[in-house]
C-alpha cells in the first residue's frame, strides 16, 4: 500500500471510459482493440470522419509489416480479415544504383528460407488495413469510436480529460496521443520533440508491371535518395522515392508520362513494362523525436512518439511496437491493482521503449547519411560491407531476423501470444 503507483486507483474516479486515445488512423485503434483483450474501455477520437468508399482505389499508402506486427495483427483478430489482401516479402535485395546504370555488383539478398518462421513480412496497402480496424472497433462493446471529431483542449491533473470542437468533454483514467507527428497531445502537454529535415522528399505511387515479381523488394541506393520497389499483390508494385525538395517537386509537377520517364531509368526493366496504377502522393522526409513518452496520465505512442526515415520501412513497426509495449504494461498494472495512470506504470512503457527507438532512428539517420551520396570513397566502402555482410549466412541471418521484429525485447502481442 506504499506504493504510490496503488494510491490513484483507491480513490476510485468516475469517468466516460478507462482510457481516451486521441488518433484514429492505425496505432489508435490496435491499440485500442489490444486493451479491450484485458477488459480495458476505450474512446477513439479520430479526426477522419468515416470512409464510405467501397475500398477500390489505392490512395498511395502501403505499408511494409515485418513478420512480428502481422503477428500482433493475428492476436488481435485482424489477420483474418486482410490476409487475403497481403502480399508476402520472401526476398529482399539492396544495392547501391545510379540512373541507367543498373544495380552495383555488390549488394545484400536476403531469403526468407533462411529462418524458420516464414516470410519476413507482408506488403499490405492502408485501405484494407484501416477497413480491417474500423470494422473490428465498431463490433467491440469495449471501444467506442468517434470520427470525424477534433480535440481543442485537455487536462491530465485529475482524470484525463479532452474538450472536442463541439464543445463535449469526455473524460478517462489516461490519455493517449496517437495522433501523428504533429501531435496535438504531445503539444498540448508541452512536451517538445526534437529533430531534423533530410532535404528529400518521398515520391509515392503505385505501379502495374509486366512480368511477376515473386514477391521480393528492392532497395536502390541512388546519390539522391532510396528508391524502394516493394510488391503487391498481382504484377503490381508500391514505389518509394526519395529526391531533394526541390527536384521531387518538379517530378511531381510532370505529367504521368513525364513522370515515368524520370522514373524508368531508376526503375530499370527487370519487370518490364511498367504503368501508373493510381494516383501519385508526396511526402516530406524528417526525423523527429519526442523529449520523452509519458507525462501525468499520458502516454504518445507510433508517429506522436517518434517519426523517422521511411529507409527501413519500419515506421509502422516501430508504432505497432509500441502498441504492444504498452498494452502488455497496462495490462499487467490491472492485474496486479496498480493504478494504470501512474506515472510509475508509464515509465516501463517508455523505458522499454526509448532505447529501441533510439536505436533505429540513429540507425535510419545513419544509413539514409552513408548512402544518399555519390562520393566515391564511401561508394566503394558501402558496396564492400555490403559484399562482405551477403558473404556470411549468420549475419544475413541476423539481418533478416531483425528485419521481420524477431529480436530485441519483444512484447507478447507481437510473439502472437495473448496478453
Amino acid at each position: 500500500m506504499d506504493n504510490p503507483a496503488y494510491v490513484p486507483i483507491l480513490r476510485g474516479m468516475a469517468t466516460d471510459s478507462d482510457i481516451l486515445i486521441v488518433g484514429g488512423g492505425l496505432n489508435g485503434p490496435c491499440l485500442a482493440l489490444a486493451l479491450s483483450q484485458a477488459g480495458l474501455t476505450s474512446t477513439v477520437i479520430d479526426a477522419l470522419p468515416v470512409e464510405t468508399s467501397d475500398n477500390d482505389r489505392f490512395d498511395g499508402r502501403s505499408y511494409a509489416l515485418a513478420l512480428a506486427s502481422a503477428r500482433l495483427l493475428m492476436a488481435l483478430g485482424i489477420w483474418e480479415d486482410v490476409k487475403a489482401n497481403a502480399q508476402p516479402m520472401l526476398e529482399i535485395k539492396a544495392s547501391d544504383g545510379r540512373a541507367g546504370e543498373g544495380p552495383a555488383p555488390f549488394f545484400l539478398h536476403f531469403d526468407h528460407a533462411e529462418i524458420e518462421e516464414g516470410p519476413m513480412g507482408y506488403m499490405l496497402e492502408d485501405r484494407f488495413l484501416r477497413h480491417a480496424l474500423l470494422t473490428r472497433m465498431q463490433a467491440d462493446p469495449n471501444i467506442i469510436h468517434l470520427p470525424g471529431k477534433r480535440v481543442i483542449a485537455q487536462d491530465t491533473t485529475g482524470p484525463a480529460s479532452v474538450t472536442l470542437e463541439d464543445g463535449r468533454t469526455l473524460t478517462a483514467r489516461l490519455l493517449i496521443g496517437a495522433d501523428g507527428r504533429q501531435s496535438g497531445t504531445g503539444a498540448r502537454a508541452g512536451i517538445k520533440r526534437q529533430g531534423w529535415d533530410y532535404g528529400q522528399t518521398a515520391l509515392v505511387c503505385s505501379l502495374k508491371h509486366e512480368l511477376p515479381h515473386h514477391g521480393i523488394a528492392h532497395q536502390f541506393f541512388m546519390p539522391a535518395g532510396p528508391l524502394a520497389i516493394l510488391p503487391l499483390p498481382g504484377n503490381r508494385c508500391s514505389i518509394v522515392w526519395s529526391e531533394t525538395h526541390a527536384r521531387a517537386a518538379e517530378i511531381n509537377a510532370l505529367s504521368d508520362e513525364g513522370y515515368l520517364e524520370v522514373l524508368r531509368p531508376r526503375f530499370g526493366d527487370f519487370l518490364g513494362e511498367i504503368a501508373l496504377d493510381g494516383d501519385r502522393f508526396t511526402y516530406p522526409l524528417n526525423l523527429t523525436i519526442s523529449e520523452r513518452f509519458v507525462d501525468d496520465r499520458l502516454a504518445l505512442v507510433g508517429d506522436a512518439a517518434h517519426g523517422v526515415h521511411p529507409i527501413a520501412g519500419q515506421g509502422l513497426n516501430l508504432g505497432l511496437r509500441d502498441v504492444g509495449a504498452l498494452a502488455e504494461v497496462l495490462t499487467d498494472a490491472k492485474r496486479r491493482g496498480e493504478d494504470i495512470a501512474s506515472l510509475l506504470v508509464l515509465e516501463r512503457y517508455q523505458r522499454w521503449r526509448r532505447f529501441d527507438t533510439a536505436t533505429l532512428a540513429a540507425s535510419t539517420d545513419l544509413i539514409n547519411r552513408l548512402f544518399s551520396n555519390d562520393n566515391p570513397l564511401l561508394r566503394a566502402g558501402r558496396d564492400l560491407g555490403m559484399g562482405l555482410i551477403n558473404a556470411f549466412p549468420a549475419a544475413r541471418r541476423s539481418f533478416i531476423r531483425e528485419a521481420a521484429g524477431l529480436t530485441g525485447d519483444v512484447p507478447r502481442l507481437l510473439q502472437g501470444k495473448p496478453l
